[in-house]
C-alpha cells in the first residue's frame, strides 16, 4: 500500500495566501520525513479553496527540496492549458527529477478560467479528449504533429524527450480524474490509472473500478495492464487520540474553508450551480475517510483498499488549518499508521 498527502494549500478563514502556501510547501517536506510516498498537489485558480494555481509549477519546487518523495498533480486542469506545453513541463519534471513525477490530470469545471485564459467552455464540454490524446502523444513519441479540431501544427520533435532520457518505454505516469462513467470510459480505453475524489465511498470507488477494468478489457487491454492499474483513493486524514478529537478538529476548521472556498467559484456561462451544505459535507468526510486514533485509520485505509482494489492513497492532512498541527498530523501518519499497514 502506497499512502500519500492530498495538498490543497487551502486559505482558511482569516489567513492570508502566503500562510497558505507556507504549510503546503512544508506539509511536503515533513511528508518526506515521514515516509510518506507521494505528495499529490491540486491546482485552483482565483478562489481561496486551494491558493495554488499550478500544480507543476510547485510540483518543481517540492521535487528540487526532496530526495526521495514522489510528486504528482492532483490535477493539473488540461482546458487550460496547451496540451504540448503541459507535455513539455511534465517531460522536464520527469527527466530531471529522476522520475518522480506523476502528471495527474482532470477536466476542471465550467469555471471563469475558460474565459480568462481564452479556452472557453468547448474545450471543457468537448475537448478533453483531444487535448489527453495530444498530451499522450507528446510523452512517447519522438515527434508530433496535429490536425484536430481544436489543435493544429505541423510536426516537430519532442525535447527532452522523456521515454528516451530514462531508457523507458513511456514518460512519466499520467492519472485522469474520474468523477463520471464517461471519464471513466476515457482512461479505461487509454489503459490510465484514476484518480478517483474524497467525495465518494467505497461502495461507488468499487463500481468505478470494476466500470474501469470491463471498458479496458472491451478495448483489449492485456490481463497484466488490468490488473497492473494503480489507481488513487483521495480522502482526508485526521489523527488523534480519539476519534471524537480527530472530528471535532476538522468540524471546527473545515466548514469555514468550504463556505468561503466553494461559494467563490464563479461559472463562465452564468449557470445554475449547488453548493454543498460545508457541515454536513465534512461530516460526510469525517464517516468516509480515516479519522480518528492510528489504528481506526489504519483500519480504514485497509479495509478501503480490500473493498475496492485501489492500493494508492493521496490523503487531506490540513483539515485542520493550522501549520503545527497539519506538521504533527503528517508525523503520525507515518509514524502509527504506516507502520501498521505493511
Amino acid at each position: 500500500m502506497r499512502v500519500g498527502s492530498f495538498v490543497l494549500a487551502a486559505r482558511f478563514p482569516g489567513q492570508g495566501e502566503g500562510e497558505a502556501l507556507h504549510r503546503a510547501v512544508r506539509s511536503a517536506e515533513v511528508a518526506e520525513e515521514s515516509g510518506l510516498d507521494t505528495v499529490w498537489l491540486a491546482e485552483h485558480h482565483f478562489v481561496p479553496y486551494g491558493t495554488c494555481p499550478s500544480a507543476v509549477t510547485l510540483a518543481a519546487m517540492l521535487l528540487g527540496r526532496t530526495r526521495r518523495l514522489r510528486v504528482g498533480t492532483a490535477v493539473s486542469v488540461l482546458p487550460t492549458a496547451h496540451p504540448v506545453a503541459l507535455g513539455e513541463q511534465a517531460a522536464l519534471l520527469h527527466v530531471a527529477s529522476g522520475g518522480r513525477f506523476s502528471l495527474g490530470l482532470g477536466r476542471g469545471g465550467p469555471w471563469v478560467d475558460l474565459e480568462v485564459f481564452g479556452a472557453g467552455l468547448e474545450a471543457y464540454e468537448k475537448g478533453f479528449p483531444e487535448a489527453l490524446d495530444l498530451l499522450l502523444r507528446w510523452l512517447r513519441e519522438p515527434s508530433v504533429g496535429a490536425d484536430g479540431e481544436r489543435y493544429r501544427f505541423r510536426e516537430v520533435p519532442v525535447v527532452p524527450r522523456p521515454s528516451e532520457a530514462l531508457n523507458e518505454t513511456e514518460g512519466p505516469e499520467v492519472v485522469v480524474a474520474c468523477t463520471s462513467p464517461a471519464s471513466v470510459r476515457l482512461a479505461a480505453e487509454r489503459g490510465l490509472p484514476m484518480l478517483l475524489g474524497m467525495h465518494v465511498g467505497d461502495e461507488e470507488k468499487a463500481e468505478m473500478v470494476a466500470l474501469w477494468r470491463r471498458h479496458a478489457r472491451a478495448r483489449g487491454r492485456t490481463s497484466a495492464e488490468i490488473e497492473g492499474a494503480s489507481h488513487v483513493s483521495a480522502g482526508v486524514c485526521q489523527i488523534a487520540d480519539r476519534r471524537a478529537d480527530a472530528a471535532e478538529t476538522l468540524l471546527k476548521a473545515m466548514p469555514g474553508w468550504l463556505k468561503q472556498g466553494l461559494e467563490a467559484h464563479v461559472t463562465v456561462d452564468g449557470r445554475e450551480r449547488r453548493m454543498r451544505d460545508p457541515l454536513a459535507y465534512t461530516e460526510l468526510l469525517c464517516g468516509l475517510h480515516p479519522v480518528g486514533t492510528p489504528r481506526l485509520c489504519a483500519d480504514r485505509l485497509a479495509a478501503t483498499s480490500e473493498r475496492t482494489g485501489i492500493s494508492r492513497f493521496a490523503l487531506l492532512v490540513e483539515g485542520s488549518g493550522d501549520l503545527a498541527g497539519t506538521e504533527e498530523n503528517v508525523r503520525r501518519l507515518g509514524a502509527e499508521v504506516l507502520p501498521q499497514l505493511t
